[in-house]
């Protein structure tokens, strides 16, 4: 199975209006996202995971894109979710700017594989600047999804 954004992804884990102004509740806010779409059963224990790879090193990387990720025993398979930021938040990047896209995935313990493709496939989708200023202009989960797709 190949993993990548549009497989792992739909309009029930892409949301285009979070409300959190800052990195804990962003994070949050994307852990409710992939609760409520059905795609974690430990809510705790992925938070968990989420922050202690935080703690390790910020998820923050250029841009304006943030990816907070972990590995953990309360998925099966890979899961992510995509949150747009109207605002500007401080999520301790690379490049000290703020972010408005971030992209949330958590993995098994056991497969680095799927993990490393989606982290690889991420950062090559947002090298391309026209692609970030298309995701930010989006207006609906499916203008994401299809932006993606490209």
């Amino acid at each position: 199975m190949d993993m990548n954004l549009k497989t792992v992804l739909n309009k029930d884990t892409i949301s285009l209006h979070l409300k959190g102004a800052s990195k804990p509740e962003i994070i949050n806010e994307l852990l409710d996202i992939l609760v409520a779409a059905g795609k974690i059963q430990d809510r705790d224990a992925a938070h968990a995971a989420i922050m202690d790879r935080e703690e390790k090193m910020s998820t923050g990387m250029k841009h304006g894109i943030a990816i907070p990720h972990g590995k953990s025993a309360t998925v099966k398979d890979l899961v992510a979710c995509i949150g747009i930021s109207d605002a500007q938040i401080d999520f301790d990047t690379l490049d000290k700017e703020p972010c408005r896209i971030f992209i949330m995935t958590l993995s098994p313990l056991e497969k680095t594989g799927p993990h490393l493709q989606f982290l690889a496939e991420i950062s090559l989708l947002f090298k391309s600047a026209e692609k970030r200023a298309e995701i930010l202009k989006a207006s609906t989960p499916e203008d994401i999804m299809r932006i993606l797709a490209e």
